[in-house]
C-alpha cells in the first residue's frame, strides 16, 4: 500500500518499541525513510536514512557514531509539547505551606539506577528536612516500597524522608500531584521527556545532568530551549549542588513556579507553528538531497 500510494518520505515513530513496524522499513518502501521521536536511539537499519534530533540532544560530532542514520538536527528542539487539557492550575510553592522542601520524580522506576539513588541520597543527606516524592505504577506494592526504602536507607536516608506512591486512576489527579513537588530531579543516564515537560507545565523546575548520548541529553535540550541553563549540571557533584542551592532559595523557587507556565508558552518547546515549519523544512531538505543524488 505504501508503494502504491507513492509515499516519498516514510516516517517511523516507534523504533524498537512494542508493535513497531521496522520490518517494513527494512524493505525500503519509500525513497526517503526517517525515524523520529518514539525511540531515543538508532534503529540500526541501513535502510533508515535519517534520524530527527537537535544540536542540544545530539551535538555535532559527539553522538553521530552511535547511529546508522544520518542525524538531521532541527534548529531548536526535536519535539514540541502540548499540555494536557485537564492539567489543574499551578498551586503556590508547596514548601511555603509544608515548611520543608519536597523533591520528586514521576519517571519510570527503571530509570532510577543505583547511581541515581546514590546521588539523590546525597541531596537528602545535605537537607535532612527534605522529602523525596517518588511516583510510578506499582511502586506502592510492599515489595517495591521495601526495595526503595532499603536502597535509600543504605545511604543514610531516613524512611520519613521518602514518599512513595503508585498510579492515580485519573490523569488529572496525576498532574495535581506536581503541586506537592518543589523541585523535580531528572534521572540519568536516561532522562525524562514528557514527564519533565509535565513537571515544568505544573511550575516545577527540573535539575538535569548532561551526558554524552541522546537519552542523557534530552534534559539539556529542554532546559536550554526553556532558557534555564543554570539547571543543567556537568557532573554529579554539580547536580547535587544545584539541587541543594535551589532548595535553599525559596524566593527563587516561588518566582520560578509562578512564571514557569508563561516561560513554557513563550519557549520553542510549545511554539507549534514554528516547530512545524522547522520540521517541514527538514523534510524538504531530505527530499532535495535525494533528488540531487
Amino acid at each position: 500500500m505504501i508503494r502504491i500510494d507513492g509515499v516519498d518520505i516514510l516516517v517511523d515513530l516507534a523504533g524498537h518499541t512494542v508493535t513497531n513496524r521496522l520490518p517494513a522499513f527494512a524493505r525500503k518502501l519509500a525513497p526517503v525513510q526517517v525515524t523520529w521521536l518514539g525511540y531515543p536511539n538508532t534503529t540500526g537499519l541501513s535502510t533508515m536514512d535519517y534520524r530527527i534530533t537537535d544540536a542540544f540532544a545530539d551535538p555535532p560530532g559527539m553522538t553521530d557514531a552511535f547511529y546508522t542514520e544520518k542525524l538531521h538536527r532541527l534548529p531548536e528542539c526535536f519535539s514540541c509539547y502540548s499540555p494536557p487539557t485537564d492539567a489543574p492550575a499551578v498551586a503556590p510553592l508547596h514548601a511555603a505551606r509544608a515548611g520543608r522542601i519536597t523533591f520528586g520524580s514521576f519517571n519510570n522506576f527503571a530509570k532510577l539506577t543505583p547511581e541515581v539513588i546514590k546521588t539523590w541520597a546525597q541531596i537528602l543527606n545535605r537537607i535532612p528536612t527534605a522529602t523525596l516524592y517518588l511516583k510510578y505504577k506499582d511502586l506502592e506494592s510492599a515489595q517495591m516500597t521495601h526495595k526503595i526504602q532499603h536502597d535509600f536507607m543504605t545511604y543514610g536516608v531516613l524512611m520519613s524522608q521518602l514518599r512513595i506512591q503508585g498510579d492515580d486512576p485519573l490523569h488529572v489527579e496525576h498532574m495535581e500531584r506536581y503541586n506537592s513537588i518543589d523541585i523535580a530531579l531528572d534521572p540519568f543516564p536516561y532522562n525524562g521527556t514528557t514527564t519533565t515537560l509535565d513537571a515544568l507545565w505544573m511550575g516545577v523546575p527540573v535539575v538535569t545532568l548532561e551526558g554524552t548520548s541522546h537519552v542523557s541529553r534530552v534534559g539539556v535540550s529542554q532546559m536550554s530551549n526553556l532558557g534555564l541553563p543554570e539547571l543543567i549540571a556537568k557532573n554529579k557533584v554539580e547536580y547535587v549542588d544545584i539541587a541543594v542551592t535551589l532548595a535553599g532559595n525559596v524566593g527563587k523557587l516561588a518566582l520560578l513556579r509562578a512564571g514557569m507556565r508563561q516561560r513554557m508558552s513563550d519557549s520553542p518547546l510549545m511554539n507549534v507553528e514554528r516547530f512545524t515549519r522547522n520540521l517541514e523544512r527538514a523534510y524538504e531538505s531530505m527530499w532535495s538531497a535525494r533528488v540531487q543524488k
